[in-house]
């Protein structure tokens, strides 16, 4: 059966309104369909009860059951919530028609609104390949069935980004020190550079957030980054690769910012696809991925830096942020992912 522009719009449509209640969605669909697969499932980490690990590479298994398999006449792509998501579907559009012509499928884009929305639209079978931000990820893995294989990546094969702390030039703050007694922004729970990693890092440098500053939400790394240069925030902690694109189309004056921290280098947005695609289907996306050309493309000049996608897996790509998010109390249900 062949999707139709209308069907569609009406399956984004549901989508958007299923975000609404995305936790209240997990968590039923989790206990109606958990309880059948929790006798049979000797192993599943912090996997949702509706998946299994047996191998143990800590990702949801292929199902064994043929009848369970997806192989959708649409496959439909999702990239990490952005500030501007009509610019995203035109950047990503040379991808789109690579990859459906190495799967022989209709490739849409679906523009999500937050990571709550991307996540549940996964774990409903509403979209099938996509690329989770750093912090979200493990939530994606754990209850979404979501599976890591590729990261955009140089020409040597290298990956990552920092997180990296912004204030204005004029703020007279010059150190995390500085910002006791502020009002910071963070940009959601689930964040990386966002949050998680300022929570863990941050107290090693003498700076607790939440208890020496004011720890404000902004929702995206682009409204983090243009509240700070509108004065609505003192600071933000930031990920590099997010500022750095902003720059770029000038949406923001680099004189007017500095840098106070900057971390280590965490991995960056993962590709993932849905666990439970066709083998033979979940290959074909994986080798588009990874042949894709990214010269003279416009998501080449949107990336800059980036010539390739690169192949890695969640067990050992995602540890430090693991250790991260354990190191904060992280778990990874419905209720905290609704907190984003």
């Amino acid at each position: 059966m062949t999707t139709t522009k209308t069907d569609f719009q009406t399956t984004l449509g549901r989508s958007c309104r299923l975000a609404l209640g995305v936790g209240a969605a997990l968590a039923l669909y989790a206990g109606t369909v958990g309880a059948q697969q929790s006798q049979s499932c000797e192993n599943r980490g912090d996997l949702a009860d509706i998946y299994c690990d047996a191998n143990g590479d800590l990702v949801a298994d292929t199902p064994t059951n043929p009848d369970e398999l997806l192989d959708p006449d649409t496959l439909v792509f999702a990239y990490t919530p952005v500030e501007d998501p009509a610019i995203y579907a035109d950047i990503w559009e040379p991808f789109i028609e690579h990859l459906s012509e190495a799967t022989g499928k209709d490739v849409r884009f679906f523009a999500v609104q937050s990571n709550s929305a991307e996540i549940e639209a996964m774990r409903s079978n509403r979209i099938h390949i996509a690329g989770f931000s750093t912090g979200p990820t493990p939530f994606a893995v754990n209850l979404a069935g979501a599976v890591p294989f590729a990261i955009m990546g140089s020409e040597e094969g290298e990956f990552g980004y920092t997180l990296q702390v912004y204030t204005r030039k004029d703020s007279g703050i010059d150190t995390l020190q500085d910002l006791k007694g502020k009002r910071v922004a963070h940009t959601s729970p689930t964040s990386n550079s966002g949050n998680q990693a300022p929570r863990a890092l941050f107290p090693k440098e003498g700076v607790v957030p939440g208890e020496d500053y004011e720890v404000v939400y902004s929702g995206s790394h682009d409204q983090s980054m243009l509240g700070v240069v509108a004065g609505d925030y003192d600071a933000a902690p930031v990920a590099s690769e997010v500022v750095d694109r902003m720059a770029e189309r000038d949406l923001y004056d680099p004189e007017e910012v500095k840098i106070i921290f900057e971390s280590k280098r965490f991995p960056t947005t993962s590709y993932t696809h849905a666990h439970n695609l066709d083998p033979e289907l979940a290959e074909k996306i994986k080798q588009a991925f990874l042949s894709f050309d990214f010269q003279g493309t416009a998501l080449g000049e949107e990336f800059s830096g980036v010539t390739q996608f690169v192949p890695i897996t969640y067990q050992e790509d995602w540890e430090v942020i693991r250790d991260i998010q354990q190191a904060n109390g992280v778990t990874y249900t419905p209720e905290n992912l609704d907190k984003s």
